[in-house]
């Protein structure tokens, strides 16, 4: 067994049957008696030769691509691991070519071997070639494939927001011909077939999960601006499975010569349904925008005539929750902006100077202030950073005093009662910043979640603007306006999917509207119970399917089959009240109630199916990266230029590749542009 010493001095098993890492000990400028020199056993000197470069001081240097690397200092060894990665992993490019090139037969190890011994042109110098002593693992080189390369950039391109014409820059061409000069550069038209060919394929998918979808599907709409003065329709589809998971996917985006008609969003809808075939299929529709009463009606009548057994149109809630938080959160930063720009320019001067923040810390820990929030600039295109900037200012509030007394440089610092009215409205935006945090989870949330959220708020709301504390009221009244347009809206839809959650039913309903409406509430919750009890009765008839007489006439029915048909159909309407009447489930706080639907469809057949479509309602409209965005949302320039087509294609393949927003942390709207509102 042949055993080498290594720096430190163990020695190796060079017949251990595991990949080794070969450690030449070089010994040429040692003056030692010739039978004491060791022989460089490592395969990897087949490839390298050793030059010395300066007294003591010797490197490797590759007998193909004549590449040298460092080998020796003095005593000190380098080892031969970076020797081995150079040959092993494709970094030698002639090695690389040749193994390619079936004309340059690629140079093996047992081949250098051969000819280093003298065997040249069929002359030999001795009889055999030597043996290989050592177990070495073999150079791992994968066959090139130009087609395969070809999709792995269309993925990038999609997938970065890369534009098409990368592959035309020169620094780009540059660096894949130096990376495999194999690779034949595509231009612009080329990826751009190659990118449309991933949608295509991706698309197959998708449309394969919705055939094959149960129930009915959820839209919602979002408007993007251009500098072309087009939009952009973004439509995306929330649904349920065979499994009863809940998808949201990202399925047209739809260019509109004119944005600002009426029926934008009304082609918009038609198109989608037309693309999926998802005809009938269509069970509510989610806008981010307000719309007239005219575009309104325009996409009501749409949605009854796509699916007139569901509520006649009702399930249409334009101006979404997220936008509707975004536009109250703008009503309070408006009552209170000259407070607001105060406080902003106070955090400037701390923040834009080191030497400041520093003495501002120093003031912290002196005051002994508790408070563990850190002090940041707002974004003022994001409300929620306008909200925490407040929020750690008003907790900070005795350092900015101390620095206003000692500091003459301070800008005009907020008055006493500034101060108390950034904290009153900090506390009229807590609940809302709340509610908005729910809505940038990657799981999606089923909608009857919401309804805890909203109604707490329009509580909320009415309390504060009828606060004898006018400096309360004063921030809630504008608040309360807005969000009641809101709550009007959607009010209806919340209630009935929190009916379809087992641990509340009717009795949330019962409470909360109690709490909100006072002696009025009795005339709203008849307005719930109607509604859920108009569906339910909609879904038998409508999905169960009534026979029609011409029908039974021919299948030969009697009187008496009638009959029976007629006393099932009616017992099979008894489900939604059985399961009012039936005790609450105990209140857990995880609690699947999907899952729980699922387990109990045999139980409940039709009210099941009911459950499962008004529990996918999306209640945003918008991805949830920019929840929290106030400004206008515009199509790059870029994308703009590009064939309408290609744009559905790029962005809704990345959409699709990333998962869809199921989970996956990647910005998917890199094209937002942010036009700032005055906050």
């Amino acid at each position: 067994m042949d055993m080498i010493p290594t720096e430190n001095n163990a020695l190796v098993d060079m017949e251990m049957p595991l990949d080794p890492v070969y450690i030449a000990v070089e010994t040429d400028n040692v003056e030692t008696p010739p039978s004491k020199r060791r022989k460089k056993k490592s395969m990897v000197w087949e490839y390298f030769t050793i030059e010395t470069v300066s007294p003591g001081c010797r490197r490797a240097c590759c007998k193909q691509c004549k590449q040298s690397f460092a080998y020796s200092t003095g005593s000190k060894v380098a080892g031969t691991s970076h020797l081995k990665r150079h040959i092993a992993k494709g970094g030698c490019p002639v090695a690389l070519r040749n193994q390619q090139d079936p004309s340059t037969p690629f140079i093996t190890p047992s081949k250098l071997s051969y000819e280093a011994a003298g065997h040249t042109n069929g002359q030999s110098q001795t009889t055999d070639p030597p043996k290989r002593r050592y177990r070495t693992a073999s150079v791992p080189y994968a066959a090139f494939d130009s087609e395969r390369c070809r999709q792995e950039i269309a993925r990038m391109i999609i997938l970065h927001d890369y534009p098409l014409h990368i592959v035309e820059h020169p620094g780009f061409v540059g660096f894949v011909r130096n990376l495999q000069p194999n690779f034949n550069t595509v231009n612009f038209s080329t990826v751009q077939g190659d990118c449309v060919a991933t949608y295509l394929k991706e698309k197959q998918s998708v449309q394969n999960l919705i055939d094959e979808m149960p129930g009915q599907i959820c839209l919602t709409l979002d408007l993007w601006n251009s500098c072309q003065t087009t939009g952009y329709v973004f439509v995306t589809g929330q649904f349920v499975d065979s499994e009863w998971k809940m998808h949201r996917k990202l399925l047209n985006v739809v260019m509109e010569p004119f944005p600002e008609s009426d029926s934008a969003f009304s082609h918009a809808v038609s198109s989608c349904l037309s693309d999926w075939n998802m005809e009938g299929r269509l069970f509510s529709i989610t806008i981010n925008q307000k719309l007239s009463e005219i575009g309104i009606s325009s996409l009501r009548s749409l949605l009854s005539e796509k699916n007139p057994n569901i509520l006649g149109g009702r399930l249409l809630v334009d101006r979404c929750l997220a936008r509707s938080l975004s536009d109250v959160t703008h009503e309070a930063f408006n009552v209170c902006r000259e407070t607001v720009n105060k406080v902003r320019d106070c955090a400037k001067y701390v923040k834009t100077s080191e030497e400041l923040e520093e003495k501002f810390l120093e003031l912290k820990q002196q005051l002994q202030v508790p408070s563990t929030k850190t002090l940041a600039l707002d974004d003022q295109t994001r409300w929620n950073t306008t909200y925490e900037m407040l929020l750690a200012a008003s907790e900070l509030k005795e350092v900015f005093l101390s620095l206003d007394t000692s500091d003459p440089d301070y800008p005009k610092s907020p008055t006493g009662e500034e101060w108390k009215q950034v904290e009153n409205l900090c506390a009229c935006l807590k609940l809302l910043f709340d509610t908005a945090n729910l809505l940038t989870s990657p799981t999606l949330s089923t909608t009857n979640t919401f309804f805890h959220e909203v109604w707490k708020i329009q509580l909320e709301l009415n309390r504060s603007a009828t606060s004898e504390d006018v400096g309360i009221s004063t921030i809630a009244k504008p608040m309360k306006a807005s969000f009641d347009t809101y709550w009007q809206n959607c009010c209806l839809i919340l209630a009935i999917s929190v009916v379809m959650d087992p641990r509340f039913k009717m009795k949330l309903v019962e409470f909360s509207f109690t709490k909100i409406y006072g002696d009025e509430a009795v005339s709203y919750i008849k307005l719930v119970d109607e509604g859920i009890h108009q569906m339910f009765l909609e879904y038998v008839g409508g999905l169960d399917g009534n026979v029609k007489q011409e029908d039974v006439a021919g299948l030969g029915l009697t009187d008496f089959d009638m009959y029976i048909m007629e006393k099932t159909s009616q017992q099979s309407k008894s489900e939604l009240d059985q399961y009012l009447e039936e005790s609450l489930l105990p209140r857990v706080h995880e609690f699947d109630v999907m899952g729980w639907w699922k387990l109990n469809k045999v139980k409940y057949p039709t009210l099941s199916k009911l459950a499962r479509d008004i529990l996918t309602v999306p209640v945003s409209a918008v991805a949830p990266e920019l929840v929290f965005e106030s400004g206008i949302k515009e199509m790059d320039r870029y994308r703009c230029s590009l064939r309408p087509e290609t744009v559905e294609a790029i962005v809704c393949a990345k959409d699709w590749l990333v998962g869809g927003g199921g989970g996956d942390s990647v910005d998917m709207m890199k094209g937002l542009v942010k036009m700032e509102f005055p906050i």
